[in-house]
């Protein structure tokens, strides 16, 4: 597959990585055009939070942080740069001020992306962020999910709001954007608003993996569940970062103790080659609560987890 040198990352073995202002992963920044097969883009959005905010920056720590990621993948190989077009797609618009008015700008954009073949790696923002994304690339194929989490996000509702980074399955599952029975969710855990909290998910077909259940049934045998309930699906990551063990990633609006750590994620990540991966987020960075800045530093280097799986796709799409 031909790639245009424009869209070539910054080489660390000649220029600084400090230099120059930030992109994800030193890759150029372009505006949306359909010579891009992967775009990776911030959306800098946490009016759906309801405890701790700070998320809004994840986009900006994380491409600071992302300076650090090299060309080519230590286990696979892969070299996405090399064997695809990706660019910094720069910030969706959103309205700091406006909920709803964020959401209906955030699908106009991702609707732009998607109508010009381009597959999105998107940094949030909290994890209300997957429901407009979805409302934009499975308006027509609904996909299945691989949705690493603490928590289960199938909510009806929070603070009497139906929008927030608490239902975004269930609204998209309501609004028919994904296949329930290829929904895998790893890593729930931590206490719950009440018995209902996960219900939903089981009533409706999602597979559920618990930390105590990922624990006893152990790494190997978890992706082997993950691949089943994925089967031929389309698949679409959501990964909210307070799915990994706050002593990894500090810097998340509602940390829950007793997660996952980021070597098991990166393996779980790797195993999906060969799948079609058409879209993904990482979701619920702040920044502001990790001065360590260990949380963008993992954030970055899963993105380019998931930037090498997509990559791969992309070529074997044609």
């Amino acid at each position: 597959m031909a790639t245009d040198e424009r869209f070539h990352q910054i080489s660390a073995a000649t220029t600084p990585r400090f230099a120059d202002v930030a992109t994800f992963m030193r890759t150029r920044r372009h505006d949306i055009m359909d010579e891009i097969d992967i775009g990776l883009m911030g959306v800098p959005f946490d009016l759906g939070a309801n405890f701790r905010t700070g998320a809004r920056q994840g986009p900006a720590g994380v491409r600071e942080a992302s300076r650090l990621i090299r060309r080519v993948h230590p286990t696979s190989g892969i070299k996405p740069f090399d064997i695809c077009n990706v660019a910094d797609l720069g910030d969706s618009p959103i309205n700091p001020l406006d909920l709803m008015d964020s959401i209906e700008k955030i699908q106009n954009f991702f609707e732009q992306v998607h109508d010009a073949g381009i597959r999105p790696i998107a940094i949030g923002g909290d994890h209300t962020i997957p429901l407009p994304i979805l409302r934009a690339i499975a308006r027509d194929n609904p996909v299945g999910i691989l949705h690493f989490d603490a928590h289960p996000d199938t909510l009806d509702e929070l603070c009497g709001t139906k929008i927030n980074h608490a239902t975004f399955l269930r609204r998209a599952h309501e609004e028919g954007l994904l296949r329930p029975e290829n929904v895998v969710q790893v890593g729930l855990r931590g206490s719950r608003f009440s018995d209902h909290d996960v219900q939903y998910g089981i009533d409706v077909g999602f597979t559920l993996i618990t930390m105590d259940e990922y624990e006893e049934m152990g790494r190997a045998k978890a992706i082997e569940t993950i691949h089943d309930t994925l089967g031929d699906a389309p698949v679409y990551i959501s990964l909210d970062i307070d799915g990994l063990d706050p002593v990894h990633a500090p810097g998340t609006g509602v940390p829950e103790i007793g997660g996952l750590i980021p070597r098991d994620m990166q393996v779980i990540l790797r195993s999906l080659q060969g799948r079609d991966i058409v879209g993904a987020d990482i979701s619920e960075i702040a920044p502001c609560f990790d001065p360590t800045g260990i949380t963008c530093v993992t954030g970055a280097n899963l993105m380019f987890e998931i930037l090498c799986v997509m990559a791969d796709s992309v070529v074997s799409a044609g």
